[in-house]
């Protein structure tokens, strides 16, 4: 199995993409410019509310929201995570989209999302000419990438 050419198998970590999803979440009412609410939150991953506060304070516990009774806010670092799923996930659509041809698979884009760094997400971006806009006329956030472009 230490042969160079072996393929190797990758399980990730079912918690970070659920931590993801939260943050993403919350980061889309956000650019709605709505209330982040507990119950939106519940409706938009389609997931119950006590659950939803359970999550809220484990990610308020790892300083990537804000959670008190005063609402949900992201943190610095919670908003860094947010706006890099986006990008992501925005990118991917337009590679679905206009490069690929193919129908916009959201449950797709929502599994590769996840697994994408800086180093991919930049590369594709570049790939991709840099889009503003996703098929779905949503701004796609910029990176480093597109500093001058």
């Amino acid at each position: 199995m230490d042969q160079p050419n072996d393929e190797i198998l990758f399980v990730g970590t079912a918690e970070a993409e659920h931590v993801e999803m939260y943050i993403k979440a919350i980061w889309l009412i956000k650019e709605r410019e709505e209330e982040v609410k507990i119950s939106t939150i519940a409706k938009m991953l389609n997931v119950r509310q006590p659950s939803v506060v359970q999550m809220l304070k484990k990610l308020n516990d790892r300083n990537l929201v804000t959670y008190n009774k005063a609402g949900v806010k992201l943190t610095e670092e919670g908003e860094k995570i947010g706006t890099s799923m986006m990008r992501n996930s925005r990118l991917l659509e337009v590679l679905m989209d206009s490069a690929l041809k193919v129908e916009i698979d959201e449950e797709m884009v929502c599994g590769i999302e996840h697994h994408m760094n800086k180093q991919f997400t930049d590369a594709l971006c570049t790939m991709l000419k840099h889009p503003r806009k996703s098929p779905h006329n949503h701004d796609i956030p910029m990176g480093e990438c597109c500093q001058g472009n």
